[in-house]
Formats: C-alpha cells, structure tokens, sequence
C-alpha cells in the first residue's frame, strides 16, 4: 500500500500543484511550537527519571507529529483513548507543564490522585480517557465508545457530530483486542477514527518479527474498513489525512477508518529498557540525523520564511524555563491523601476498606520511623477515614 505525503524527507512538497490546504501561517508555526515543547518535556523527564525524581517514563521521540498533526484535525469535542505516546495530544488539547508534572509527581493536583504510573494521563475536561498500560485494551473500548457516539449523533442531529479517535501501535495491533475492536466497529457502522503508530518496534520485537503481511494497513482493508497509510514524519500529510478521515468517519451515519501512520521510534521504549540490546546504534543515530517530524516541518518553513534561528533559540529557552519551573514546584508538592487509594473504587467506602485503613494507619502510629508519610497530605491524619 502506498504511502500518503505532503513534505519529503527536506522539507520540500511532493505535489507542487497541491499546496498544503486548510492550514495557516499562524496554524503551522503552532503545531511546530507543540512538537518542540512536547520534545524538550521528554528530554527533561527522561532524565529525570535517571536521576531517580520519577520512577517511569516514556517519550515520544519521532512521533510528535503523529499525535500533534491528527491532534489538530480532531474536534475539541471528540473523544480519544490514547496509548502511551500521545503526549502531543494533551499538549495541543491545552495541558500546561503544570499538569504533566501533576500526573509525573503525582501531586495533590493529579486528577488520578496518584494511582497511575506516570505518563498515564488521562483529562475530563479535554475528553482523554485515562490511558491504561496493559496492550490494546483502549480498542475495543473505543469501538463501543464510538457506537455510543453514533447514538448521540443519531438522537442529536443539529449537535456537532462527533467521531471517536482511538491511538495504538502496531505492537498492540497483534493482540486480540484490535481484531475484535475492528470487526465491531465495522459490522456496527462506528464513527471511530483507528490511527497506529507503526514505529518499527513493539517493544524489542522488530516489526519483521511480528508479521508477514503488509503492515496494519492491510488489515483494514480485510474488515472492509477504509485505510489509509501516511508518512508519520510529515505533519501536514497526517494533518490533512486526519480531517479527511474525520469527515468519512462521519459518512451515513457513520463508519471506521483506520490511519496506519509509518514513523520511527527514536528513542528506547521506556525507561525499563535500553534498546541497543536488539538494535544498533548507528541505526538510531542514522534516523536522528536522516528524518524526523520537527526538522522536517522546520525545514518547510525556513524554505517559505516562516521561522529562523533566532525564533528557534527563543521557543527551546521558553519551553525549557516553563518545564523547569514546574518541574521544580512539582518536585515540592505534597502526594494526595493516603486514603485515596481507597476511595472511588466504590461510591462510598465500604466497611471492609475501612477496616484496611484503620488497620494501616495503626501499624504506621506503631513505627512511625519505618514509615513516613509526611509527604502525604494531612500525613497520618490523611488517613483518617469517615464511616457514613
């Protein structure tokens, strides 16, 4: 299946006679803004993660374009159920340094009051289901999310018409999941945009390794879904195939697309794991120096007057100083309440948890030097719970 773009590998456009459409000047620098800024967090956080300051993260190195690019094509109003390398999203959907470090610290002011591993984000507020670490469970999630959609749309039609996104690699393609996620998205007509990072890796299995067919592309075709492959290191054409794909999605009532979107994975896939055990070096520094989304679009807008260096040292100096700071302010913040991880299993505690508690915070009263809790907020009064 061919590949679908707008930019080569310089910058420069395929097609002169078709322009980059539905974009502009202003729309283009801020997209490019949010790759760097997304870029800079990661390099900040993976090292702070060294450090020993968080326990895990995962960066987005040579993707930023997927997520920022379909990011931008999507309704606020949509939802998305994301994997674990859309950061992009949630920095184009609005979530500021201060919210990143939240969920990274898990702080009092992390909406998942510290019970996720870091980079499992997730906002109410920009329509982001909490991301989840165990592979392709988010599919068919979405899939009955987006029949659901189709409902509201079918019940509401002078509302905006929504669509669902739902973001995987084509690691989590080989799980069950995505088979029957696609198969009921297709018989059920779900307005429910399927788009697969394909970055070459599931975690050290190479994607020689995972399959013999042609990508995940052409399993969408199988389910009779419309597919479309794109050069992911072009954040125009993922753009431009993210809009077409949402106004199809939206066709009859409803239906899937699935994006199957090429990039590369630049760096290792977590934390945990250091991927020159099954892969070479010069591999990784040759796509650094060959492609990847932010020089790609930056070289486009040099070439049409749009940035420079001087713009360049002041966007990384800014997008530095405003991780740092909240870094640093994140770093002093007290965790939620001992007693969250009780609450909200249930709608109201029941008498078991309750139970667990007192038990706990008794054995924390009995030696209070092998556990301190003064980093809790409330400390050991955090733990006091009420029976009603």
């Amino acid at each position: 299946m061919p590949t679908y773009r707008i930019l080569d590998q310089e910058g420069v456009i395929v097609d002169k006679s078709r322009q980059p459409s539905d974009i502009s000047s202003e729309e283009m620098v801020g997209l490019y803004k949010h790759m760097v800024s997304v870029s800079i967090m990661d390099l900040i956080m993976f090292d702070a993660q060294r450090q020993g300051k968080v326990s895990f993260y995962m960066v987005s190195a040579g993707e930023e374009g997927i997520a920022v690019g379909s990011a931008s094509s999507l309704s606020p109003n949509d939802p998305i159920f994301a994997q674990y390398r859309e950061t992009g999203i949630f920095q184009y959907r609005g979530f500021t340094p201060h919210d990143f470090m939240a969920q990274l610290f898990a702080t009092t002011d992390d909406p998942g009051r510290g019970r996720n591993m870091p980079v499992h984000y997730g906002s109410t507020k920009y329509h982001i289901h909490t991301i989840s670490s165990p592979l392709a469970t988010q599919i068919p999630q979405a899939s009955g999310a987006a029949y659901a959609v189709k409902m509201q749309n079918m019940h509401n039609p002078t509302d905006e018409q929504r669509v669902v996104a739902c973001y995987f690699g084509e690691g989590a393609a080989s799980e069950g999941d995505f088979h029957a996620a696609l198969n009921i998205a297709a018989t059920r007509a779900c307005p429910v945009l399927f788009i697969c990072r394909n970055n070459g890796y599931a975690i050290s299995t190479p994607t020689l390794e995972q399959y013999r067919g042609d990508g995940i592309a052409s399993r969408g075709v199988g389910y009779g879904i419309d597919t479309i492959r794109v050069d992911g290191n072009d954040i125009l054409a993922v753009r431009e195939v993210t809009r077409q794909a949402r106004q199809l999605a939206l066709e009859q009532g409803g239906r899937p697309v699935l994006i199957e979107a090429m990039s590369y994975r630049v760096s290792h896939h977590s934390t945990s794991d250091d991927s020159f055990a099954y892969r070479a070096k010069v591999e990784v520094e040759d796509w650094k120096r060959r492609d990847n989304p932010i020089t790609r679009l930056r070289k486009y807008m040099e070439s049409n007057s749009l940035w420079d260096e001087s713009q360049e040292k002041e966007l990384r100096s800014e997008a530095r100083k405003s991780v740092l700071d909240a870094y640093r302010k994140a770093e002093k913040e007290k965790h939620p309440p001992l007693r969250s991880m009780m609450t909200d299993v249930y709608e109201e505690l029941t008498e078991e948890q309750i139970e667990q508690m007192q038990k706990m915070k008794k054995m924390v009263e009995r030696y209070p030097n092998e556990y301190d809790v003064t980093g809790y907020e409330g400390g050991l009064d955090g733990m006091n719970v009420d029976r009603r």
